[in-house]
């Protein structure tokens, strides 16, 4: 008996440290916290899956529709130092001496907006990206104009916004137009998935091949203030950045 209970002990810990149940344990404390909002002002929706133009899809963790414009939240749970800028491709994770390279998640709820802009089709919408990392993390950040915070700071955030921009009208339009066509069956997420890995799989080749994978340019070394990189020889209309080798 104390065997099968050491065992099942055992399973309970790997399956805890899994990462694909952190993230849902994070999302489920970032849902608790976003119940806060008043509801007659904020409509919350989670979880949220939308075909785009390319035939792919985009997944949005959390989004929030109100009279002070439309949320769309990202939640991270990391833990260790994060390390980054606005403007860099990838950050940094630190924990202890190992070091772990992640995708600027700004970039990542910057793709989510423009999906949604195509999906609604209104690039008028006034949306506000919100980063939303756990506790678990330490941010080490440079200075930034998009909103990153702890989830613990997440509804002040949100809040902090008094500005009127969306009508009832406008509202009610976005609701129903994300409440009618979002994905929701197993197999088109596990499609999102696929989506996904192919998606980095080619950009990993095209960067080796010396092709810019954001235009398809070609990629020519510069040399700037913190040495060489890797740039688009179609600068400055396509501003893609790597490290030289």
């Amino acid at each position: 008996m104390i065997y099968v209970l050491a065992v099942l002990l055992f399973i309970l810990f790997l399956t805890l440290r899994s990462p694909k149940i952190k993230g849902r344990i994070g999302e489920g404390s970032v849902r608790h916290k976003l119940r806060k909002l008043d509801r007659k002002e904020y409509k919350v929706l989670h979880d949220l899956m939308i075909q785009r133009t390319n035939g792919k899809t985009s997944q949005i963790d959390h989004m929030v529709i109100s009279k002070y414009g439309v949320f769309v939240i990202e939640t991270k749970n990391y833990r260790g130092w994060i390390l980054g800028s606005e403007k860099s491709e990838y950050w940094t994770q630190v924990i202890y001496k190992r070091k772990e390279r992640l995708y600027n998640p700004i970039r990542q709820n910057y793709g989510h907006i423009k999906s949604l802009e195509s999906y609604l089709g209104d690039s008028t919408i006034p949306f506000i990206s919100i980063i939303a990392f756990s506790t678990r993390a330490e941010l080490k950040l440079e200075q930034m104009s998009t909103d990153v915070v702890y989830t613990t700071g997440l509804v002040s955030a949100i809040q902090k916004y008094k500005h009127v921009v969306l009508s009832d009208e406008q509202i009610y339009r976005i609701q129903k137009a994300l409440a009618v066509k979002t994905i929701h069956t197993h197999q088109e997420r596990r499609k999102h998935v696929s989506d996904i890995k192919r998606s980095l799989e080619e950009k990993a080749a095209f960067k080796s091949a010396g092709i810019c994978p954001r235009c398809k340019g070609e990629l020519v070394e510069r040399q700037g203030k913190n040495g060489n990189f890797m740039g688009c020889s179609s600068f400055p209309k396509c501003r893609y950045t790597q490290k030289s080798q």
